[in-house]
C-alpha cells in the first residue's frame, strides 16, 4: 500500500528550522552549565517521526568533547523548553553532535592563502 504523500512537505525542514532557532536561544539565555561556551548551532536533522533531533554545533571556544557532554547533559531541560514554545504533537529528543565543518574550513582557507602567498613568491 503506497504512502499517502504529506499535505505539507516541508514541514520536516520548518519543524527542524524552528527546533534550531529555539534552541539557539535556549542556550544562550537559560543554560546555565559552565562546560557550554560560544556555541553555534549548524543544523538540525529530524527524524520522519519526530521522535529525535541530531543537533549539529560547532564552539567559537572551550572544548568540542566538554561542550558536548555538556549540552547532551542538559538535552532534557532544552526538550523541555522546546515543549513550551513549540506546538506540535511530538517534541524529539535531543542528541548533539559536535560539527567540525567551520574547523575544516578554516583550514582549508590557510591552505590557500599559503599556496596563493607561495605562487606570488614564485612570479
Amino acid at each position: 500500500m503506497a504512502r499517502k504523500p504529506s499535505s505539507t512537505p516541508n514541514r520536516s525542514f520548518k519543524v527542524a528550522d524552528q527546533i534550531q532557532r529555539d534552541l539557539a536561544e535556549l542556550i544562550a539565555r537559560e543554560l546555565k552549565d559552565p562546560r557550554v561556551g560560544m556555541v553555534t548551532l549548524q543544523g538540525v536533522e529530524v527524524t520522519p517521526d519526530y521522535a529525535h533531533a541530531k543537533v549539529h554545533f560547532s564552539v567559537l571556544n572551550g572544548d568540542p568533547a566538554q561542550t558536548a557532554e555538556g549540552l547532551n547533559q542538559a538535552a532534557g531541560f532544552l526538550r523541555n523548553g522546546l515543549f513550551k514554545r513549540l506546538h506540535i504533537h511530538t517534541v524529539p529528543t535531543l542528541h548533539f553532535v559536535y560539527d567540525r565543518t567551520p574547523e575544516r574550513a578554516s583550514d582549508m582557507n590557510a591552505l590557500i592563502a599559503k599556496a596563493v602567498a607561495s605562487k606570488a613568491k614564485d612570479d
